[in-house]
């Protein structure tokens, strides 16, 4: 095993200013290869995926993020083809004047450089981000967690036969050893890398966050809640929440706690149980919930501790609490929230304009399940994930955001 990844940073450098020279066609034409030959490879790709599952306890959350199918490989190669359908977003033009001395002054799109992406136990992410980088202009540097390496293994093994058959250099994209050693020296890599993408738990982005040296773009955790307010319809709110939490639970947009609101709280749970029960949900609900439900005789339950609060559950689990109105509910999300995706059902307009005027989330939603922030969904193609900062990207952090700016500044002789 390699002491250092340094020759990987430095072939990255290298590769960057062949990636960047490469003509739009070109690398629509590497993307739809990639495209078919993950169809075509599915059944190495799925063996290997099959060695990781088989070393992955079955009672882990993580293992529907792992699993990859027929269908989902096929998912994998539709998004690296809509990707190729997307406008390329370098080299746009944002600004153009001339200065009174003369100056012509543009402002134009240009790739990130070097994107490091550090990850866990999904390996569709290896695959979307490099479509995503490689239409973009940028080199990737990805390090996947150990749980996926096999698969991984065999995903890079399909692009780089993509890459050599077009004479393309395979350090646009690279796999970096899963040693938690090379972690450390990655974040630290400001000669190389431009940018580091943590996607996966809060225990992850924490800790890039607190030894990057490399700029960070965050792809949060999510925490994600869903207010039935007094107005609601209430039979819109059970298939609401149902959907948000049972559709996908292992992904960061599916919902963590229920906010309900007392006056309505016995017939909306009333009508949310029956769905709970049908997946096997289990709830940590307040007081109030708990004695509701389990009148009801819901089986699943538990009563709430505080932590059952601001906990990402990536699971068939939820809280559920009880509150005195929109006031209360607003001060709730405001405390726990991660900022990720945050959900209102009501009929009150006043209600719906206070909520999205004052929750602070990348993005907030009226009457609409949380499962739907995504860049596939956004009509952004695939994403590198979900970013819950403010700086340079918020929300689905897609093809359109893998860029930054330049200035470019002709003359004849000026100076100043």
């Amino acid at each position: 095993m390699s002491e250092s990844i340094v020759e990987q940073l430095q072939a990255a450098t290298r590769a960057k200013q062949f990636l960047q020279q490469l003509a739009s066609e070109a690398k629509i034409g590497i993307l739809n290869a990639i495209a078919a030959a993950l169809i075509e490879q599915e059944k190495a790709i799925l063996e290997a995926n099959k060695l990781d599952l088989d070393r992955m306890d079955d009672e882990d959350p993580k293992k529907d993020r792992l699993l990859l199918n027929s269908d989902r490989l096929l998912g994998l190669s539709e998004s690296v083809r809509q990707i190729a359908t997307l406008a390329d977003p370098t080299d746009q033009l944002l600004l153009k004047k001339v200065l009174p001395n003369g100056l012509e002054i543009e402002k134009i799109t240009v790739p990130l450089g070097v994107v490091g992406v550090i990850y866990e136990s999904r390996p569709n992410v290896t695959i979307d981000v490099a479509a995503l980088c490689i239409q973009s202009g940028n080199v990737c540097l990805l390090r996947g967690g150990s749980d996926a390496l096999y698969t991984n293994e065999a995903l890079l093994k399909v692009i780089y036969a993509v890459l050599e058959a077009r004479s393309i250099p395979k350090e646009i994209v690279q796999l970096l050893p899963v040693d938690r050693k090379h972690v450390s020296e990655l974040l630290e890599a400001t000669r190389y890398v431009d940018i580091i993408i943590p996607r996966g738990s809060q225990s992850l982005i924490d800790f890039v966050r607190a030894n990057a040296k490399v700029p960070v773009i965050e792809t949060g955790a999510g925490v994600c809640h869903t207010y039935v307010d007094e107005t609601a319809d209430l039979d819109m709110a059970a298939k609401i929440v149902a959907n948000a939490k049972i559709s996908r639970p292992s992904v960061c947009n599916s919902l963590d706690t229920v906010l309900v609101d007392r006056s309505v709280a016995g017939t909306f749970l009333t009508k949310l149980i029956p769905y709970f029960e049908e997946a096997g949900v289990e709830v940590f609900a307040d007081p109030v919930a708990f004695e509701l439900m389990q009148h009801q005789h819901f089986a699943n339950l538990a009563a709430a501790e505080e932590a059952d609060f601001g906990r990402e559950f990536l699971d068939l689990k939820c809280s559920v609490k009880t509150v005195d109105g929109l006031d209360e509910a607003l001060s709730h999300i405001e405390r726990y929230s991660s900022k990720h995706s945050e959900c209102i059902v009501s009929s009150d307009e006043v209600h719906i304009e206070r909520f999205l005027n004052v929750v602070d989330a990348a993005a907030v939603y009226v009457n609409a399940s949380t499962r739907f922030t995504d860049g596939g969904e956004f009509g952004l193609g695939a994403e590198i994930g979900i970013s819950t900062q403010k700086l340079h990207a918020r929300g689905p952090f897609a093809l359109e955001k893998l860029v930054t700016e330049k200035w470019v500044v002709r003359g004849n002789g000026q100076i100043r």
